[in-house]
């Protein structure tokens, strides 16, 4: 295990936030780097380089270490997340084979659904839950950057559950565009409301939460936040 992974912050055990695990106990691993710069990303320290140090904010730890550190967490789930962890994903299948010489783990990755998984990612002996969030045109990247219909396709058919961060209700006609142009299931869709403060959270929701149930899909919060504000390592 001499292998390297440049980590962001790991941290736990806490609740699941978002999506269809929502309150879930789990582990966290924050991978760092992205290929996106979402305007409202809570997470720049990931891979904001010119606001934040990446010699403070970044990592290169060794397999062992955080093999160490997640397994003295004693939770079955482990989230990894990001940045976008999609970018290391080589790294993944050691770590995952790893851990799974401690306790049988439940591996959630976060993904913005642009880079597409390897084989190894896909290998059966790994229980892996996809939570894939395509970001929308007030992410402030590009189409072509941002939304990767191949990609997005190869997730959809490996079971993945779709959570796209939304602001107002005309933000949920892209939402059905991109659902319609993938024909994702509406049982995978989950909508969550973009915010950092309680308050920004619940305004959203008020105004979307009709409309996500007449469109037939899921609606998630942000746990986290509401629990414990926007603080890190929670």
């Amino acid at each position: 295990m001499t292998s390297k992974i440049l980590v962001s912050e790991i941290f736990g055990p806490t609740f699941q936030g978002e999506g269809p695990s929502l309150g879930r106990r789990a582990a966290f691993l924050r991978l760092a780097t992205c290929n996106l710069a979402c305007v409202w990303c809570d997470t720049k320290y990931t891979w904001d380089w010119k606001n934040f140090d990446v010699k403070k904010e970044a990592t290169r730890m060794q397999m062992a270490y955080i093999v160490r550190v997640i397994g003295l967490m004693k939770t079955d789930r482990l989230v990894i997340t990001g940045g976008e962890p999609m970018i290391q994903q080589a790294k993944l299948p050691p770590l995952f084979d790893e851990l799974l010489q401690i306790r049988d783990y439940t591996f959630e990755i976060e993904t913005a659904g642009t880079l597409a998984p390897t084989i190894d990612m896909q290998h059966p002996r790994f229980v892996i839950q996809w939570n894939v969030s395509p970001k929308l045109a007030h992410s402030g990247n590009s189409e072509e950057k941002r939304f990767v219909p191949e990609v997005l396709q190869v997730f959809k058919d490996l079971g993945a559950n779709f959570k796209f961060v939304v602001q107002q209700e005309s933000d949920l006609e892209e939402v059905a565009w991109i659902v319609a142009q993938i024909e994702i299931p509406h049982n995978r869709v989950f909508i969550m409301p973009e915010g950092t403060k309680v308050r920004t959270i619940n305004y959203h929701a008020q105004i979307i939460a009709d409309k996500v149930l007449e469109y037939g899909w899921n609606f998630t919060t942000r746990l986290h936040v509401l629990l414990w504000g926007d603080k890190r390592g929670v």
